[in-house]
């Protein structure tokens, strides 16, 4: 029942939003920056940022990259785009969507004892770290920020379940860091993916399905409709 009423919440703020971007005939101009949660299905234009797009009619900018982290010290990662902060382009964006520290934590520290790579991605008052310091950065030029959580595990199957009590003190963290400045949304996917439901995940059990991708562009875009 909460699920679906959820949903009917979205779905009035969402036609409200485009009624307005329709009515302006100025659509939105989005940046969208991130790792694979980002970046998958763009190349079928079926991924997040084409769900943003296709919901609120904006012109969506994707520049997201597989395997992206917040840190990361290669030299060579500025070309490739593997550093998430790399990614942005000053440009005159209404919004910028960004996620990312999933792999820092996965990849970086495997999830254990991953306290220092946590406190170097965003301190505990979230006002400190790799994350409030791009923020600010993009918060600088104008824009408005969105900053997405990660997907979990349906909590079988998907080798980053032991990787949940990470995440969600990451997002704790975000959510303070959103909480201190206005120009800052930070979207949850906590209650995206019922307990035992594959079908938000691909067939790996870490990257989006299809249905996922296009859930979580319709909350992002619900989110900024509403403001």
């Amino acid at each position: 029942m909460y699920m679906w009423l959820q949903r009917a919440v979205w779905v009035c703020v969402l036609s409200i939003g485009v009624a307005g971007t329709t009515a302006a005939q100025t659509p939105l101009k989005i940046l969208a920056i991130g790792d694979s949660l980002m970046a998958s299905h763009r190349i079928s234009n079926r991924s997040i940022s084409s769900s943003i797009r296709k919901t609120l009619r904006a012109d969506v900018t994707d520049r997201s990259v597989l395997g992206a982290r917040v840190i990361y010290n290669l030299p060579i990662s500025g070309a490739l785009g593997m550093k998430i902060g790399k990614q942005f382009r000053r440009g005159k964006w209404d919004w910028v969507v960004v996620n990312g520290g999933g792999n820092d934590l996965w990849l970086g520290c495997g999830c254990l004892r991953c306290q220092r790579k946590m406190n170097k991605l965003i301190a505990p008052g979230g006002d400190k770290g790799a994350i409030p310091k791009l923020v600010h950065k993009i918060r600088k030029t104008g824009a408005r920020v969105v900053y997405l959580g990660y997907l979990r595990s349906p909590g079988v199957g998907s080798p980053i379940e032991h990787c949940k009590d990470e995440g969600d003190e990451l997002e704790t963290r975000i959510e303070k860091m959103a909480a201190a400045d206005d120009g800052v949304l930070f979207v949850s996917l906590r209650d995206l993916v019922p307990f035992g439901d594959r079908s938000y995940h691909a067939v790996d059990m870490i990257h989006p399905s299809l249905k996922a991708s296009r859930e979580i562009g319709q909350r992002i875009a619900g989110a900024i409709a509403a403001q």
